[in-house]
């Protein structure tokens, strides 16, 4: 009888551990104090690019201080389909992109001129709700959380809209890791209170599963949420997230390659996989809960 009993409960425990991540369980807040609006200067000059630490140059720039927000996105949204800019198509956010060179190389497929898909609104892992016929909002909760489940194209959209555009492969590196050596953005070493990434044991993280729910953005800055202390993780020039939370797409488009690049880890990866010079590619109709952006001008 003890052994049925047992075998009962194991089995109950597992079937427990394999449940999926309530991923619309309602969100604990937190105000981390970063302002997502916020950018921050890249100097001109040197740098150690990727994992041979290849010495590299860049012009200067500014870059978003945190990834763009759902609310941001939201404003973007409505503002965008007000003025025609977008349209939205069997719940799906549609733009045009003027397309891509095709040279047929192998494996290369065609990117056309016409409307892509910029974020899909039927998607239970969108974040973006309709607060009106003409208008949109951020998920309660979510406000200040990385917009995702967005498409290269609809990363690209929202930049050129206000008259930005994705980093650079290059420039999103430097801008994570300084003019130093550094693996991650705040120095040498990895803890659990630095990132939002996989076992982190973050207050985001249902561990009886994989997957997890995206943080606030600039949520490890140093602050202590009740009773959750994080590390200050700011990269060398104060952007936050720039490892870990969501991958971020970047603007390269390299000669007879439709994939488009990505930087930075996610809530999903593991700890090594959050180092600056990890890449990670995706056709650029991709969309995830764990991919994101930021802009620079």
């Amino acid at each position: 009888m003890r052994r049925i009993i047992f075998a009962l409960f194991l089995s109950t425990a597992l079937l427990a551990s394999c449940a999926p991540v309530d991923l619309n369980a309602p969100m604990p807040t937190f105000d981390t104090g970063v302002d997502p609006n916020a950018w921050a200067q890249v100097p001109a000059g040197e740098f150690h690019f990727g994992q041979h630490e290849d010495v590299e140059y860049t012009d200067a720039y500014e870059i978003m201080v945190t990834d763009v927000t759902v609310a941001q996105y939201a404003e973007f949204i409505t503002a965008a389909r007000a003025d025609g800019s977008i349209k939205i198509v069997n719940e799906q956010v549609v733009g045009f992109y003027s397309g891509d060179e095709f040279r047929g190389i192998k494996h290369e497929e065609r990117i056309e001129a016409g409307d892509w898909l910029y974020i899909p609104l039927s998607d239970p892992s969108q974040r973006i709700t309709a607060t009106s016929k003409i208008s949109w909002g951020a998920q309660a909760g979510y406000e200040n959380h990385p917009m995702t489940m967005v498409t290269w194209f609809g990363a690209l959209g929202y930049c050129q809209y206000y008259g930005w555009r994705l980093p650079t492969e290059m420039e999103w590196e430097k801008a994570a890791r300084g003019a130093d050596t550094r693996p991650f953005p705040w120095g040498e070493e990895i803890a659990r209170e630095n990132a939002n990434f996989y076992s982190s044991f973050d207050p985001f993280e249902d561990m009886s599963s994989f997957g997890s729910r995206t943080s606030p953005v600039g949520f490890y800055n140093g602050q202590t949420y009740d009773g959750y202390q994080t590390l200050d993780s700011a990269s060398p020039y104060g952007l936050y997230d720039m490892a870990g939370n969501v991958w971020q797409w970047t603007g390269d488009i390299y000669e007879g390659m439709h994939y488009r690049f990505m930087r930075g880890g996610s809530k999903d990866t593991y700890d090594m996989d959050l180092r600056v010079w990890v890449r990670n590619n995706a056709t650029p109709t991709y969309y995830s809960p764990g991919v994101g952006f930021r802009c620079v001008r």
